[in-house]
């Protein structure tokens, strides 16, 4: 797709960014048998998906999660967090992207948000999509992310690569989506969400 179709279609069919949905009826217990939304209480996140539409084929930036993190070290993930107290949901996932790779909100057009996620860990995570304009420079926090790398549109967006993968933690079999790119495993929650934005964005047309 041109970078012209994706943004008519993104336009199209995310909801508006300041008037995210309020309930997570995705999740990581989609594929376990487990209903979303769960009924837990819940802290409340965003991510930002930067997508990037100029020099070359259009794609999305992601982080690889520091090592040294005591949750989810090493795994890929959208630039995010926790929201702060007297912020909406799309100032943190601007912020986070700020702290986390160093890109300032004036390079990044939010043009919209999608399916908000639960997590196992108890957050209603709910994400972005955003352009990035030309002119950013990338500048890692190493205290949370060891690298930023992208990943094709196209690829993530077929859902030809979208797998289903399970593992055992802690004595019991987990399922999840993965979407493995070369050495890249991007599994999990972020995985789930890109499940969740093909299907809002390509859904009616499989």
């Amino acid at each position: 797709m041109s970078p012209e179709d994706i943004l008519v279609l993104m336009e199209e069919r995310l909801d508006h960014p300041e008037r995210p949905l309020d309930v997570a009826e995705r999740g990581d217990g989609d594929l376990n048998g487990l209903p979303s939304p769960t009924g837990r209480v819940l802290n409340q996140a965003a991510v930002l998906a930067p997508l990037i539409l100029h020099d070359g084929p259009p794609r999305f930036l992601f982080t690889l999660r520091a090592p040294h993190l005591t949750k989810h070290a090493g795994q890929i993930s959208f630039p995010g967090g926790r929201r702060e107290s007297g912020e909406s949901l799309t100032e943190t996932a601007l912020r986070e992207t700020e702290e986390e790779i160093g890109i300032g909100r004036e390079f990044i057009d939010v043009l919209g948000c999608f399916d908000p996620y639960e997590t196992v860990t108890g957050f209603q995570v709910t994400p972005f999509v955003g352009v990035v304009k030309p002119g950013y420079t990338v500048t890692p926090d190493h205290q949370e992310v060891s690298e930023v790398f992208e990943t094709p549109f196209e690829f993530l967006m077929d859902s030809a690569n979208h797998e289903r993968h399970e593992r055992e933690f802690r004595g019991q079999v987990r399922r999840f989506w993965a979407m493995p790119y070369g050495e890249r495993y991007i599994w999990g929650a972020t995985a789930g969400m890109l499940k969740a934005l093909y299907e809002r964005l390509f859904g009616d047309e499989t």
